[in-house]
């Protein structure tokens, strides 16, 4: 029997695909594996974000945060390098702040310090949770945001008035913000890894003028000792002796003392003298004896610049001096800084001093000055017949190599006007800086050189109404008009092709 032929076509199945064969369908298509590159691309992006984020963290503050700030805030000084690069021994600082309650400024200087040195550790202490650790410590008033600095040998306290200083302006009403974080943590760590600390006599019994609470206060805060000497009861400079200082002496050494300091420097002591012109009839011819040993010796009179940019205040007594090259000037040179001084003696250097001694210009006038022979008692700035011509010195250092290779160290500073606060403030610190600076290289204390403070004051941009007008119209009219006819431009060249 023959089976019928079908003739008809094949029936079509019209039915819908599964939601299998659907999903395995669009794993195929063009667009998922598009979007799959995508994903990918995005989640090792994720990856490596998180990666590098880590590795950064891991980084110390210092490479990794930039310091942008108005002065520099947060760059460390080369003292503060040094120091904390040679340390030997484990320091910790103690952050005494109450939680959230942290001051960013010293947070982020503390993380310079840590990120610089491992020997630095950073503890916070909360005192209200622990107040018997801070008891163990300080007593009084404790202030928000302090610190502790401690070595195995000692430990400081740096308070928070200390962080932060203020200077007056010359109405005596407003005030300028310091931020010496740097110099206060800086000398805190000097003298808890110190194992002896210089010690600084001052010479009395010649009407010498005492250091004013701030100066005194400063020389503290370099970690010296400070002590009065008297060389009427004392036969000789002590031998713990680092620096011998006499300032401003209204009467002349007797040949017993010339020679009891004399002697005290030839054995390598060092020595700073501070000087006013010698009035009329009260002249010191020991003590220039003394400092015609090193090289040094003064001229009659008060020094008058002639010069309009080496003086200040309106008056050529007041002198703005050049600072010369040397260690001593080398921090007020970098930043900028102006010493000022006023009714100074000049001072004249020997050329070509005897062997082993070496004698530098610190300050020094311009070549318009000249000495008024009749000092005090001058009745015109004008120079006349007898006044001695200058350029002078207004400070200068004397260096001498002793036998057994110790080297002995004389500054002779020629105004106790440096010393005034008054005139301090007017250049922002920096006297009481050049001070600092001249007892660290005496006493051979490198650590010793002074740290400015770095004012916290905003500096505003300060414009005339035209100028303003003149931005506005650039920045609310031009530039838009100019980006906008740029657009328009490509939009037309586009729609031509």
């Amino acid at each position: 029997m023959k089976l019928p032929t079908w003739r008809g076509k094949l029936p079509q199945w019209n039915g819908k695909k599964t939601s299998k064969d659907a999903w395995k369908a669009s794993l195929r298509t063009r667009s998922f594996r598009v979007g799959g590159y995508s994903v990918a691309a995005a989640a090792i992006v994720v990856v490596i974000a998180v990666v590098a984020n880590l590795l950064v963290n891991a980084l110390p503050a210092g490479a990794t945060q930039f310091d942008i700030s108005a002065g520099s805030m947060f760059t460390m000084s080369q003292e503060t390098e040094q120091l904390l690069d040679g340390l030997d021994q484990d320091i910790t600082v103690y952050w005494l702040v109450q939680s959230g309650q942290e001051d960013e400024t010293l947070g982020t200087l503390l993380d310079r310090y840590t990120s610089r040195s491992d020997r630095v550790t950073l503890e916070k202490r909360d005192p209200d949770v622990d107040p018997n650790f801070v008891q163990e410590y300080v007593t009084g008033t404790v202030y928000n945001n302090s610190l502790i600095v401690e070595s195995e040998a000692r430990y400081t306290y740096v308070s928070y008035e200390d962080i932060y200083t203020y200077e007056y302006g010359d109405d005596g009403a407003s005030y300028y913000m310091n931020f010496a974080g740097e110099s206060a943590l800086t000398s805190a760590i000097d003298y808890v890894i110190r194992d002896t600390l210089p010690k600084l006599y001052t010479l009395t019994g010649h009407g010498e003028s005492a250091l004013s609470a701030s100066f005194q206060s400063a020389v503290e805060k370099q970690n010296m000792e400070l002590e009065e000497l008297s060389l009427l009861t004392a036969e000789e400079v002590p031998e713990d002796a680092d620096c011998l200082l006499i300032c401003g002496p209204e009467s002349d050494l007797s040949q017993e003392e010339k020679e009891a300091i004399l002697a005290y420097l030839q054995e390598g002591g060092d020595l700073i003298l501070l000087t006013d012109p010698a009035q009329t009839g009260e002249e010191r011819p020991n003590l220039e004896e003394l400092m015609a040993e090193y090289g040094m010796s003064s001229a009659q009179g008060v020094v008058v610049e002639g010069d309009p940019s080496h003086y200040a205040l309106g008056s050529p007594v007041y002198l703005l001096p050049n600072l010369e090259s040397h260690t001593i000037t080398s921090p007020l040179q970098e930043g900028g800084y102006y010493i000022l001084m006023a009714l100074a003696q000049g001072l004249k250097l020997e050329e070509f001093p005897r062997e082993g001694l070496s004698v530098s210009p610190l300050l020094t006038t311009s070549d318009e000055a000249y000495s008024k022979l009749a000092g005090y008692g001058m009745e015109t700035y004008q120079k006349e017949e007898g006044d001695e011509a200058g350029p002078f010195a207004l400070a200068a250092a004397a260096t001498e190599t002793l036998a057994d290779g110790t080297e002995s160290h004389v500054v002779w500073i020629a105004s106790t006007s440096l010393l005034n606060d008054q005139y301090n403030q007017q250049v922002s610190g920096a006297n009481q800086d050049f001070f600092l600076n001249c007892m660290g290289w005496t006493c051979e204390k490198e650590e010793g050189i002074s740290i400015h403070a770095k004012t916290m004051t905003t500096e505003y941009l300060t414009m005339s109404a035209s100028t303003a007008s003149l931005l506005t119209l650039l920045v609310v009219a031009v530039l838009p008009a100019g980006y906008l006819a740029f657009g328009l431009r490509i939009w037309i060249r586009r729609k031509r092709q």
